[in-house]
């Protein structure tokens, strides 16, 4: 299968592709962690012993291949700042059919299942594979005109692949290299950078040179498609096995449904997207996506002010690390998890509320100075904690996990509250 080739003239050029680069890993991490949420769990759900161990299964792998996509994010956060640039956060809204991202790469929100293993696979898949996207997935022209080197403003560009795109950076940065000298190309301050000791993530890579860019470049296309076609332990080949397993219970018990009927559901229509989209009605699902929503909103937060971060000592960047963990981990995850029980409202019968991962505004939580910065975040987290407890005590069926969450968020704030001064608190 014959691509174009991506144009990396100037720097606004890799710029710009770095930033697209973001917000796909970040919009396919939020398709993985969506389907594991939908996952039902255990044999209460209607599921046998047989099935329920498959299920469990899976959802592991989900999880793991989330993360190992959370670092693919860290790592393109890495590239954007070696190069002087800020890395972003912000995304488009859910769903995102052909138009922001190149005609064949689209992206939605599907519980677990036929379709989401399907889509699943086709943006895995390795270059030069030929695979069809599941079927609610049909591209729409046009395809992005190919940018001619002598554009200084950089857009677009059409890529088959997510591969290919990364190859694209590759070349794009070994030429920037040769034209310009490594010196000058990877401007940024080595203190921008995330750490394997910070995250205690010994597969990340801090991007100074080339040869580390490289590097962090191959980490990304190897565990996504597996090394030049070596795909049997990369995300292709362990969704490949699931699907191959999925089929065959379905085989035995056509009745089989391993997922809730979780439908991407929000609480308002998204300013970004056109469409009108499912609204979450029922009341207790609408408090657990509120909760839900701003715990992402404060992960995002914390990630941009690590990667963005000023004056901040080694103690505070690493709270601001692993605090991000924790409230994706202990706060946002079972939010998401528990609202896929419940539903989304009469409105869609039968179907449960999905977590959307919804951006309500463009993503633009960068607050410069140090000192303020920390004050908002204990601000928000403060409410946060508060919105939590007060959800428990209104009983329902996420109490108990609106009360875990809301003992952890005011855990992690006191920890933040640490940091700021005096003078910026609340009385």
């Amino acid at each position: 299968m014959s691509e174009p080739p991506i144009v990396v003239a100037n720097r606004e050029h890799l710029w710009w592709l770095l930033n697209e680069a973001s917000q796909l890993e970040h919009m396919i991490l939020c398709q993985y962690l969506f389907a594991e949420a939908s996952l039902k769990s255990g044999t209460d759900e209607g599921l046998t012993a047989e099935q329920a161990e498959a299920v469990a299964g899976w959802r592991s792998v989900l999880s793991a291949i989330a993360v190992e996509e959370m670092l693919h994010l860290a790592l393109v956060s890495n590239l954007l700042a070696a190069i002087g640039a800020a890395p972003i956060f912000g995304r488009p809204n859910f769903p995102q059919r052909s138009g922001y991202f190149p005609s064949g790469i689209q992206l939605d929100l599907l519980p677990f299942g036929e379709q989401a293993l399907r889509h699943f696979l086709y943006l895995e898949r390795p270059e030069g594979m030929e695979l069809q996207d599941a079927e609610e997935f049909e591209p729409i022209p046009p395809a992005r005109t190919r940018l001619d080197p002598a554009e200084l403003m950089p857009r677009g560009q059409e890529y088959e692949t997510i591969g290919h795109l990364y190859r694209g950076l590759e070349s794009g940065l070994r030429a920037l290299c040769d034209r310009l000298g490594e010196h000058a190309v990877f401007v940024g301050s080595p203190r921008a950078q995330a750490t394997p000791e910070l995250f205690r993530w010994p597969q990340l890579v801090a991007v100074t040179d080339l040869k580390s860019a490289l590097t962090a470049i191959e980490l990304i296309i190897e565990q996504g498609e597996g090394a030049r076609g070596d795909w049997q332990e990369a995300h292709y080949g362990r969704f490949l096995a699931m699907w191959r397993q999925y089929g065959e219970l379905r085989e035995r018990d056509p009745g089989f449904e391993p997922a809730r009927p979780a439908l991407a559901g929000y609480l308002r229509q998204p300013y970004n997207i056109a469409e009108p989209q499912p609204l979450i009605t029922d009341p207790g699902a609408r408090q657990a996506a509120e909760l839900a929503t701003v715990a992402y909103e404060l992960v995002l937060h914390l990630l941009t002010r690590f990667f963005t971060h000023t004056d901040e000592s080694d103690e505070q960047l690493g709270l601001l690390v692993g605090t991000s963990i924790s409230m994706m981990a202990d706060v946002l995850r079972p939010l998401a998890t528990a609202m896929a029980r419940l539903p989304i409202g009469p409105e869609h019968p039968g179907r449960t509320a999905g977590f959307a991962f919804e951006m309500y505004y463009a993503m633009s939580n960068f607050v410069p100075w140090r000192e303020p910065s920390w004050a908002l975040l204990h601000e928000r987290m403060r409410m946060l904690g508060e919105r939590c407890r007060d959800a428990a005590r209104a009983g329902g069926p996420a109490a108990a996990v609106a009360s875990a969450a809301g003992t952890r968020v005011a855990e992690l704030a006191e920890r933040v509250r640490a940091h700021v001064p005096p003078a910026l608190l609340p009385d």
